[in-house]
């Protein structure tokens, strides 16, 4: 089986932003071009890819087989990319970036012995917080750049003066009480009498709640909502309702209790690295850092971490 690598793009951004005309948009190409593309894909391969549906388009196995094939050539060719950049000279300074809990603990701490060690010269520093506060000390100048999370079913621009940086993309998981389900071929949250347990309205979270509640039905819990997705999962343990995670916040919670499911057309948690559009022009310690952040998210993967 021979494949041109050139393909894999457009079946990744279909697999990343939902279907057919989503992806034509991302990639700056008409959707007659990103189908045709993927229909090569198919005769090359000799599976079906994509299968249509009401809402767009979801992938097959051998289309998600495909697809994940995609992101890691696309990480190696990232962490390659960062490697042949890196210069002789001596970066200095310190660089502090924010973000939420799963992203820093699974992805920018493990990495932080390796920077010390690539540029001895340059402090890093991190912080937790949420997204508001976040972004209050990416204005005052306190932090440097945040990582921020976006649900990638929604459209989405940069708030002025700020620039983004794509990380990574991640899965959404369906979270249920052990047993709830029987078969995740139909999902029927009318059968199942569990609602969603709510969340911060402006979460990314919330905004994927929103967009498949709408698709599979349910209603929001009016007694439970969350912050921690920890908690959120001690709810759905108890029976209490049922949730959406995404892949990287279940890295390190106990799953004792919960099954977590794998349901066409969640879609994607996206992460992005965001700074003032006029720090990285004037600050080489500043793109060095973002370029390394690029590298380890990058780099990551789930066979690595455990999961």
């Amino acid at each position: 089986m021979q494949i041109d690598p050139g393909r894999l793009r457009f079946l990744l951004a279909v697999a990343r932003y939902g279907g057919i005309l989503a992806a034509a948009d991302e990639l700056g190409v008409t959707a007659s071009a990103v189908s045709q593309q993927v229909s090569r894909l198919e005769r090359e391969t000799g599976h079906e890819l994509l299968r249509r549906v009401p809402t767009g388009s979801v992938l097959t196995p051998a289309g998600m087989a495909l697809a994940e094939a995609a992101e890691d050539v696309e990480r190696a060719l990232a962490v390659a990319g960062s490697r042949l950049q890196e210069e002789a000279a001596e970066v200095t300074g310190s660089v502090r970036i924010g973000g939420f809990q799963s992203f820093l603990a699974s992805v920018l701490a493990p990495a932080l012995p390796d920077w010390r060690e690539r540029y001895p010269a340059l402090e890093f520093g991190t912080t937790e917080a949420d997204e508001p506060v976040l972004m209050r000390d990416l204005r005052s100048g306190a932090l440097d750049a945040i990582a921020i999370e976006l649900d990638a079913g929604e459209r989405y621009a940069s708030p002025r003066g700020t620039t983004d940086v794509p990380l990574l993309d991640e899965p959404w998981k369906l979270v249920v009480p052990s047993g709830a389900l029987l078969s995740v071929d139909v999902v029927d949250f009318g059968r199942m009498e569990l609602p969603w347990i709510g969340l911060d309205p402006s979460a990314a979270s919330a905004k994927a709640m929103r967009r498949v509640r709408q698709e599979l039905g349910g209603e929001e819990s009016p007694h439970h909502s969350f912050f921690s997705f920890q908690f959120a999962l001690g709810l759905v343990a108890a029976g209490e309702g049922v949730t959406l995670a995404p892949a990287l916040a279940l890295e390190t919670l106990p799953l004792t209790g919960v099954d977590v499911l794998d349901v066409p057309g969640l879609g994607m948690r996206r992460v992005v690295l965001r700074h003032l559009s006029r720090s990285r022009t004037e600050s080489r310690t500043l793109s060095t850092a973002i370029d390394l952040v690029r590298e380890a998210a990058a780099a990551f993967s789930w066979e690595s971490s455990g999961s």
